[in-house]
């Protein structure tokens, strides 16, 4: 069973009333939503931990970086696109007092259109960026108890790939 049916399994046990949960898997195998290396991990076997406490941790340098290159995407893709957009009006202002032609205004009008395009594509890498490098902290899903710890520091993770257990959580069931 991989990780995502065992997820969909603890989390349906949940009961609708919002009382105690009913579990129907004694349980949990967590992994990260990125590739990385573990950098450390924040808790023992035996500990209790409460919903959203920090398992664990990823080396965040290459994701840090990679945020910061999106952000730097976005602010080249706004200059590039307010750029185009003065672009525009001017060969609106042009083509309405009939100095220029059809195609230049066109041209400029299809500058303008790509220009929104990138900067909308560099907003969306951004997020995913960020997405990414708050994914590299591994979160409790629920209160548990750690039942065990597969992945300590250095553990590499692939995250697109069948990956392997970092924790084991175990439903708190006091």
């Amino acid at each position: 069973m991989n990780q995502r049916s065992m997820a969909a399994i603890a989390l349906a046990g949940l009961s609708l009333a919002g009382t105690s949960p009913l579990w129907a898997a004694d349980k949990l195998e967590l992994t990260t939503r990125v590739s990385g290396v573990v950098e450390v991990v924040l808790v023992k076997s035996g500990q209790r931990v409460k919903k959203g406490a920090v398992l664990l941790r990823l080396d965040r340098t290459v994701l840090q970086a990679r945020l910061e290159e999106a952000l730097a995407d976005q602010a080249r893709a706004q200059a590039d696109e307010a750029e185009a957009k003065r672009e525009q009006g001017r060969a609106q202002e042009l083509y309405d007092r009939t100095v220029s032609s059809t195609s230049e205004l066109e041209t400029a009008q299809l500058r303008y259109a790509r220009a929104k395009a990138a900067l909308a594509a560099t907003r969306a890498r951004r997020t995913i960026a960020q997405k990414n490098l708050a994914d590299a902290e591994l979160r409790a899903p629920f209160d548990g108890v750690v039942n065990a710890i597969p992945g300590g520091p250095g553990t590499v993770v692939a995250a697109d790939c069948q990956p392997q257990p970092l924790v084991i959580l175990n439903p708190d069931r006091r």
